[in-house]
């Protein structure tokens, strides 16, 4: 066999110095097997060597967190389940970002599948689907084809697995033209004795695989996820994976029939670098040593070598520490499901990974460095100062007086990023199990926990384009809007999940925006009490292939997670009943800095995003949930993208119901009152007006009386001024721009 060349570490994604540490590790030239060994676990995507060192910062401890970052999924209290037993929610949030832009039907469906194994693999039965999708311009060549085979690869795999998909998001902007974001989270339940954890134990002990075949689909996937895309990354479609969603199902069901038995040590899925990571991973955590005996992999294709197998992402793969003499029992239940079962190797005390393939040793490489001593990076950063000069975003100019408010608003409820997602979320089965309490449109999903009151609230968000103009403070708010859309639906938020996409880490600018999202984060979750149990980080996100190194948005999408002790107190953002007074409770109103006002309607990017007052979000969080706790308010809704008059608009579509609102008389502007970005806020409808004023002001929060509910028109009065637009032509307006779209 010749030996690795320069050009063969350059092709596996190691740099010269991380293959002088891999001679170092091993004390010899490896050869091709372990060099692709190496080069996956040591790989962006598997070993965060960009970002780890920024990640111990976050807060991720609890009284209620059962098991935070570390783990496939984290894991929370959610309290007594109907059978007395403990229960807890174990979620997770992960990305499929470059396979979706290669493929995006089978990228979307495999990302979505992988996530579903990070929660079962757990013991957890998946309840709930979420997603985060960021895609280019809309008049992008490429752009209607991609959302197309996204939205349908989510639907297509979700549907079919039986797990209901019940909410995310889904922007548009030019810097996603070349690299779309596709990020899929799972929420389960679990009780939390049947917990299972992946470190591998016990000299002898049996490995099994299980599931389904090993094909060549996938090889070096996780190495194409952290790197660049360019011209010819069409090319790496062979590196996407193909997924089953029916068998994918059949192994939900055969692993939580085994878990209900003695027989398993540890579990773990097989994801980025499958074979390969999953047996380090489990090995490593277990301070244990593995041997696998390639000859007894169940593999599709003919002629695999070792080197195939163990970098192949096949999907609906599983591999297993079983206690010795439950392999027979496991077999025929695996068998029952119609899945493959093998034993494939054992637990060592060797500290290695040992491979062997007709009846020699093809890899023999320490455990060590290939896990816990990978790569970690320190990568240089420009400073806050030198970032703002470098990103050149423009401060707010003077912004003109809004010639009718009424009309604004239809246009803005009508661009893109507001327009109705109903073609994308009709496509997903919303309700399947029966337990779906809110479905997609709302402030957060809610999903009751089956056999009890109780439910879970769920969210995603990220506003990227505050993260490009303050990464702080954009980190800030991507994790507090979580907490007020959980907060608005009348859930504790409890913890989060996230998903770090950013550019070229070696790039200070980009360095820069990274640590300064997690510091955001960071902050955020400590004054929030709501720490980050477990992750994905996503780095490499540009094009090469649209000139001129087009980098992402910086994107830390957050995926929250609330309890509701009773979901018969679930507030919804829709408009209930004629006569009911709205009211705008939390922050002040009128900044306009990167509004979409700003965007959409005067064609300007600029200022700085709206400030993220901690402290105000947290008091204006537990008033709102207090309010609906005591049946006080009957609609809310917090206020985001779009401001006030947006937050309006979408309850009175949810509702079918109009309003006549009036802004204070000392505004020094109408059209920052109505589309001012401001943070901390929420719109509530009540019949007890004075008990809620009341309330706000004990509580130290402002509070300001709208108008009323009623009618068929959006009627907004401002100092000297009086604008309206029809009920249903702000439906038709808000409907149009995807079905239009799509049946170009």
């Amino acid at each position: 066999m010749p030996g690795i060349t320069p050009e063969i570490v350059e092709a596996h994604g190691l740099s010269p110095e991380e293959y002088a540490r891999v001679l170092t590790a091993i004390g010899r030239e490896p050869n091709l097997v372990e060099l692709g060994i190496f080069s996956v676990m040591w790989s962006e995507h598997c070993s965060y060597k960009s970002s780890r060192f920024h990640l111990k910062q976050l807060p991720t401890k609890a009284p209620w967190v059962i098991c935070g970052p570390g783990e496939n999924a984290g894991v929370i209290d959610i309290g007594e389940g109907p059978n007395g037993v403990g229960q807890a929610a174990i979620f997770k949030m992960e990305s499929h970002n470059h396979p979706s832009y290669i493929e995006p039907y089978q990228g979307a469906a495999t990302g979505v599948g992988g996530i579903l194994r990070d929660v079962f693999t757990m013991g957890a039965r998946p309840v709930a689907n979420m997603n985060a999708l960021r895609f280019g311009r809309p008049d992008h060549p490429k752009m209607k084809h991609l959302v197309q085979g996204v939205v349908s690869g989510i639907g297509g795999y979700g549907n079919c697995v039986g797990v209901p998909t019940v909410g995310g998001e889904t922007n548009f902007h030019k810097a996603y033209d070349g690299n779309i974001l596709v990020n899929a989270m799972t929420v389960g339940v679990a009780d939390q004795d049947r917990i299972f954890y992946s470190a591998a134990t016990g000299l002898g002990n049996p490995i099994v695989y299980v599931g389904s075949k090993t094909g060549r689909d996938g090889i070096h996937g996780a190495t194409m996820a952290s790197a660049d895309f360019d011209e010819n990354s069409d090319e790496k479609r062979p590196t996407v994976q193909v997924g089953d969603p029916f068998t994918e199902k059949l192994l939900i069901e055969a692993c939580l029939e085994l878990m209900a038995t003695d027989a398993i040590v540890a579990i773990q899925d097989m994801g980025a670098a499958g074979l390969t990571s999953s047996s380090v991973e489990m090995a490593s955590k277990g301070g244990a040593g593995i041997r696998l005996d390639m000859n007894k992999v169940p593999c599709r294709e003919d002629g695999m070598t070792p080197y195939e197998m163990m970098l192949s992402e096949s999907q609906e793969r599983m591999l297993m520490v079983l206690q010795p003499g439950k392999e027979a029992m496991a077999e025929a239940i695996f068998h029952k499901w119609e899945l493959d079962f093998a034993v494939i190797g054992e637990v060592t005390d060797t500290g290695h990974m040992v491979l062997e393939f007709d009846g020699e040793v093809v890899c023999d490489i320490p455990l060590g460095p290939l896990a816990d001593e990978a790569p970690e990076y320190e990568r240089p950063l420009v400073t806050r100062e030198e970032y703002h000069a470098w990103a050149q975003v423009p401060e707010l100019g003077a912004v003109p007086e809004s010639a009718d408010i009424g009309a604004d608003l239809l246009t803005l409820m009508a661009c893109p990023d507001l327009a109705s997602r109903r073609w994308i979320y009709e496509q997903y089965d919303s309700q399947v199990g029966a337990d779906t309490l809110q479905k997609p449109g709302g402030d957060a999903a809610v999903v009751r926990v089956h056999g009890t009151d109780k439910a879970l609230a769920i969210s995603t968000d990220c506003t990227p384009r505050y993260c490009y103009a303050d990464p702080y403070e954009g980190g800030k708010q991507a994790v507090a809007e979580t907490y007020r859309n959980i907060s608005a639906v009348g859930a504790t938020p409890l913890a989060i999940t996230n998903c770090l996409n950013f550019a070229n880490p070696q790039r200070p600018e980009i360095m820069a925006q990274i640590v300064g999202c997690l510091h955001g984060m960071g902050d955020a979750c400590r004054a929030l009490d709501y720490p980050i149990v477990s992750g994905n980080v996503s780095l490499y996100n540009e094009s090469k292939a649209t000139g001129g190194g087009s980098a992402i948005l910086p994107t830390p999408a957050i995926g929250g997670v609330g309890l509701m002790t009773n979901h018969a107190a679930m507030a919804t953002i829709a408009l209930k009943a004629e006569g009911e007074t709205l009211i705008l409770i939390g922050g002040e109103s009128g900044h306009l800095g990167q509004s979409l006002y700003l965007r959409e309607i005067l064609g300007r990017e600029e200022g700085m995003p709206p400030p993220v007052g901690l402290a105000l979000e947290r008091q204006a969080g537990e008033h709102v949930r207090k309010l609906i706790a005591e049946g006080k308010v009957s609609a809310v809704h917090d206020c985001s993208d779009g401001g006030l008059a947006v937050a309006l608009a979408e309850m009175a579509l949810a509702g079918g119901m109009g309003f006549a609102v009036a802004s204070p008389e000392d505004i020094p502007s109408a059209a920052a009152f109505w589309f001012g970005e401001d943070q901390a806020r929420y719109v509530v409808s009540t019949r007890d007006v004075m008990a809620v004023l009341d309330d706000a002001e004990h509580a130290g929060l402002n509070a300001v009386a709208l108008g009323e509910c009623g009618g068929t028109a959006l009627v907004f009065r401002s100092p000297g001024a009086e604008s309206a637009v029809d009920l249903a032509t702000l439906r038709e307006a808000n409907e149009a721009f995807f079905r239009d779209w799509m049946e170009q």
